[in-house]
């Protein structure tokens, strides 16, 4: 579930509860949360609704300037319409992750995850992309990418997974190594 940055800012702000989708599946579950670059959205309840059963008041706390604006979104999409309850359910937890000094067991079990990652793959690639990682911080994944000899998609998909082991930072443009990373890396 994606978000709009203002609309982030409202979340956690608590100016909004409510949101609007209209899916064919829905990508959300109650009780769960969503991971955003301002932190956890947690989910209260996702609920099927026509799009007539939507207030004024419920198309503002969602964000909308009116009713009209979100009959329109509903309108230019298909699928069932969705009412989401929604909450700011704290900090991104591999922000802590990331900045944690890991013990030598810790390094141990890192590195044996990372195994894991180039079994599963065509070819190894984990200590390759911290090494880039960590000699070209800011670098635009495109250009580490070519260096790797991945194609764009596949190597940001690889870094999403160091990241969710708080291995990387991403930047602006690029990424850099957490101290987290840094600590295994100089192990590896």
């Amino acid at each position: 579930m994606l978000f709009r940055t203002k609309d982030l800012e409202a979340i956690f702000n608590g100016q909004c509860t409510l949101a609007f989708r209209r899916w064919k599946k829905p990508t959300v579950k109650p009780g769960g949360t969503v991971r955003t670059q301002l932190g956890m959205v947690g989910i209260d309840s996702v609920e099927p609704i026509e799009p007539h059963e939507v207030t004024e008041l419920e198309a503002r706390a969602a964000g909308y300037k009116d009713r009209a604006g979100l009959i329109a979104m509903f309108d230019a999409q298909e699928g069932t319409c969705y009412r989401i309850r929604l909450h700011p359910a704290g900090p991104d937890p591999r922000e802590a992750l990331r900045d944690a000094e890991p013990d030598v067991d810790e390094l141990k079990a890192l590195a044996t995850r990372l195994q894991k990652l180039d079994k599963a793959a065509p070819a190894p690639w984990t200590r390759q992309a911290l090494q880039l990682i960590a000699d070209h911080p800011g670098v635009v994944s495109t250009s580490l990418a070519e260096t790797a000899g991945m194609e764009r998609a596949d190597f940001k998909l690889n870094i999403r997974k160091l990241k969710a082991l708080g291995l990387t930072i991403s930047l602006e443009v690029g990424y850099r190594l957490s101290p987290r990373g840094v600590a295994l890396l100089a192990t590896l």
